[in-house]
């Protein structure tokens, strides 16, 4: 028995391997959640319910999901290249800082129509910036960019946590480490009303559908594919490799700091070193299971979303540790791996 390359594969076969993956991963917890002695098809039932059984759980789901689906792009966006961006983290905490400080600074005053981009550019650039420092190192000194991302998720936490102690700091937060709010004209409007689901999710929808179109219909999306496929093949055919990676590491971390951008002029409407329960690292997750397909991020997002929130409704009525979601969607990521694995080799004799 060996492993053979697939000459083709099959788009039902490409299209099927994340509902089996899912399936599995599912299946696999629902194995440790029958040996905490509670029952499986109800714990489930829990789970959907808690996650979009009211306009409350729906809308909550959605707004957890929006930081997803751009980590989740980001990520996508970044792998198709082979450029191993972990640094999510670190760009969207980046990215948030850059849009409190401008609001709390220079911005705060201008009317919604203005004050709002300008923001979410300066997350972006924020975001694009931390990423280019570990492409540099990579170009230059062929160093591996996934330690360097990684680390660097850490100095940036770090930098955050010195500002909002420091000069950014909120003199009305009785001491308590946070950023100067977002100036209410630079929080992003309320899509329902008496929820926290915000426009941000438009944007991210958005901005799915155009780097759909991008990475399928130009040619900066086929020079990327190639780089990804392969760089020497691909610089042997024109591409500018080099060039080409500096747009994957600006479109990727801008997507992250922007991430960081709708978290805090969406939901919090101010910076702590709490602000992220891992979005960047759980965006990594969210592009696997969408297979770096970018419309494949929105649904593996909502899916990631509805697992967390989820969960802790079930956690509250059946006493199931929460920690179920987290060990639900690591066996979906690796139950991905292998499907994956599936779609580009076949079991020969």
């Amino acid at each position: 028995m060996r492993f053979e390359r697939r000459a083709h594969r099959s788009t039902v076969l490409v299209v099927i391997a994340p509902v089996i993956a899912v399936a599995a991963a599912l299946a696999l917890a629902g194995v440790l959640i029958a040996l905490a002695g509670s029952p499986v098809l109800t714990a489930y039932e829990r789970i959907l319910t808690g996650a979009f059984g009211s306009r409350l759980a729906a809308t909550e789901t959605l707004t957890r999901a929006v930081p997803l689906i751009l980590t989740g792009l980001a990520a996508a966006v970044a792998f198709r290249a082979r450029l191993w961006n972990i640094g999510a983290e670190g760009q969207l905490y980046l990215g948030a800082i850059a849009a409190a400080a401008l609001s709390a600074e220079l911005a705060g005053g201008l009317p919604s129509i203005l004050q709002i981009p300008i923001l979410l550019v300066a997350a972006a650039l924020a975001g694009m910036a931390l990423l280019l420092i570990p492409l540099w190192l990579r170009l230059r000194f062929s160093v591996d960019e996934v330690v360097t991302t990684l680390l660097l998720n850490f100095v940036a936490i770090l930098f955050v946590s010195m500002l909002i102690d420091g000069v950014l700091k909120d003199p009305m937060a009785f001491g308590w480490p946070q950023s100067k709010p977002i100036d209410e004209d630079g929080m992003l409007p309320k899509l329902i009303p008496r929820s926290r689901l915000h426009a941000g999710l438009l944007l991210a929808l958005a901005l799915a559908v155009v780097v759909h179109f991008v990475q399928s219909r130009t040619v900066f999306g086929t020079r990327s594919r190639a780089a990804g496929l392969n760089a020497t093949a691909a610089v042997f055919a024109g591409v500018p490799l080099g060039r080409t990676l500096v747009q994957v590491a600006m479109i990727s971390g801008g997507l992250a700091g922007l991430a960081g951008a709708v978290e805090v002029m969406g939901v919090t409407s101010y910076v702590t070193t709490e602000l992220s329960p891992g979005y960047g690292y759980s965006g990594i997750v969210v592009a696997m299971l969408a297979n770096l397909h970018p419309i494949g991020v929105v649904l593996a997002a909502i899916f990631t979303a509805a697992m967390f929130v989820g969960a802790d409704a079930m956690s509250r009525s059946m006493a199931i540790p929460t920690y179920i979601a987290d060990v639900t969607v690591a066996l979906s990521l690796l139950a991905m791996l292998v499907a994956i694995f599936f779609t580009q080799y076949r079991i020969a004799r």
